[in-house]
């Protein structure tokens, strides 16, 4: 055991992930790498928690004493009306994925979009500003993603859905760069980004029927995805000359910034990073993105 990491005892201090399902979730590695590496005598768990029975999740934390809570489906909008406060983020957003103490109160946020950012600046150098990007895709994860690209100062944020209602929504949160648009908005884009479940088993091998010869040189393609790592969707964009990126990035930088949120400390992204990587390489996923 790495010096400074107590074994655990009665003054432990306990976060975890509710969600269902929620066996799946690589959270816990990520957390309790992180803790160990920073010394502090913490632990994270996975908690299966039935649609309906968020609100009961909530009132065991404030009960129990936990230290924070992750949040996934189906329950990142149904914890809002039991949170005390919430984040300009969580509010424009309707979800939450963060939930923290500040006091005597329960906070949400959602850390899913600027992850995503947090990833591409380190692995790609890619600040945002007056960038053409389109966002594939219109739910949880594509919202989260439009916000933080209308944050960060992106020329325009095209977003492609099926339901135009949906897609309305998406790009508004965008702000005055989003707009609807189509597939075929792809070839002229800078940065293209899917959230749709495309490339996973049982699933298509691209969204919207996607013409792959709209990738080129110059363009940055994103997949949310993270297992398989290469899905058809990046292979086809790197055969043409297109630099790619995997959801791993966003994965391990949206659980970087609750870390640093709980316990006051920057996340320790070296020893994350080699932990999820260690994992994956010897892992066989049936389920690959953490929505």
């Amino acid at each position: 055991m790495p010096a400074g990491r107590p074994l655990l005892g009665a003054r432990t201090r306990v976060a975890g992930i509710i969600g269902e399902p929620v066996h799946h979730s690589l959270s816990p590695l990520l957390h309790n790498a992180a803790y160990r590496a920073l010394g502090l005598d913490w632990a994270y768990v996975a908690f299966p928690v039935a649609p309906g029975r968020a609100a009961a999740a909530v009132e065991a934390m404030r009960a129990l004493g936990l230290a924070g809570l992750s949040v996934t489906m189906p329950h990142k909008a149904a914890v809002l009306p039991v949170l005390d406060r919430l984040s300009g983020t969580a509010q424009r957003l309707g979800s939450v994925n963060t939930i923290s103490r500040h006091g005597a109160d329960l906070v949400g946020d959602s850390t899913d979009g600027a992850g995503l950012i947090d990833a591409l600046r380190q692995d790609h150098g890619w600040e945002g500003a007056g960038q053409h990007c389109v966002v594939l895709g219109t739910g949880g994860a594509a919202r989260a993603v439009a916000y933080a690209l209308g944050q960060v100062g992106a020329a325009t944020v095209g977003v492609v859905g099926r339901s135009a209602d949906a897609a309305v929504e998406c790009a508004a949160l965008a702000g005055s760069s989003g707009v609807v648009v189509g597939i075929e908005a792809v070839e002229e884009s800078d940065v293209i980004i899917d959230a749709t479940p495309a490339g996973m088993p049982g699933r298509a091998a691209l969204p919207f029927d996607l013409d792959p010869s709209r990738f080129g040189p110059g363009q940055l393609v994103v997949d949310l995805v993270y297992a398989p790592s290469r899905t058809p969707l990046l292979a086809a964009a790197a055969e043409r000359g297109a630099a790619t990126a995997n959801g791993v990035g966003m994965l391990l930088h949206q659980a970087a910034r609750q870390i640093a949120i709980w316990t006051g400390q920057p996340a320790p992204l070296r020893e994350m990073a080699e932990a999820l990587d260690d994992h994956i390489s010897g892992a066989n996923y049936t389920e690959a993105k953490e929505p």
